[in-house]
């Protein structure tokens, strides 16, 4: 077994020290930081997906999540010196579950790997009025709007948010994407979103293909 692939057991166990032994060793043979990076980004995103199909559960999602989070903390440095775009992407997120709705699990998720994936991301957390969050969204600037309901009675606020944007001329501005039990594509079409997901992995994916359409990145 690689060095490499020791790293990424390592992280998919949560094993932050193993992690930063590690990744220390594998620096000092000369390997770059972009590399190590790289490596695991796609290690989450598996593991992002592995957790969708239910081959893991949420702890074992958390644990490696909040492990990279670490570990791209102490490559950051290296990444810099190396002029590497992992360092940090422009684009920023806002995510919210919308008013009425107190769920929080499916957005965090998302957030968590958005956050691995470098994303400058701004929870808003859940039960967020409408209007706040498009104040929000203009006043950090963001590039992308994503919007969680996990019930029936409250996916209205998806489409409220949507015609406040209309209404104040902003809709332009924001690329804005849906997520949630009750939801599908059907409806954010119906609402006028910019695209739907149906779990993490898919949300990650969707947001990097919207904000490279829209010219941030």
């Amino acid at each position: 077994m690689t060095e490499k692939e020791n790293l990424i057991n390592a992280m998919k166990s949560g094993d932050i020290g193993s992690l930063l032994e590690l990744t220390e060793k594998i620096l000092s043979e000369g390997i770059p930081a972009v590399e190590i990076a790289d490596s695991l980004i796609q290690a989450i995103r598996e593991i992002g997906e592995a957790f969708e199909k239910f081959e893991i559960f949420l702890p074992e999602m958390m644990l490696a999540s909040d492990a990279i989070v670490e570990i791209l903390k102490v490559l950051e440095p290296r990444l810099k010196e190396e002029g590497s775009d992992l360092e940090m992407k422009p684009a920023k997120i806002i995510m919210a579950t919308v008013k009425g709705d107190i769920h929080e699990i499916g957005k965090n998720i998302v957030i968590t790997l958005l956050n691995a994936n470098r994303f400058d991301v701004v929870d808003l957390g859940s039960d967020v009025d409408s209007l706040d969050i498009v104040k929000a969204a203009e006043r950090e600037k963001a590039d992308l709007i994503g919007l969680s309901a996990l019930m029936t009675t409250t996916m209205l606020g998806q489409k409220e948010v949507v015609e406040f944007l209309n209404e104040m001329k902003l809709r332009e501005k924001f690329k804005v994407i849906i997520g949630g039990a009750p939801t599908n594509q059907d409806w954010a079409d119906r609402i006028g979103a910019d695209g739907w997901a149906n779990d993490a992995a898919s949300a990650v994916k969707l947001a990097e293909k919207l904000i490279n359409n829209k010219g941030v990145r």
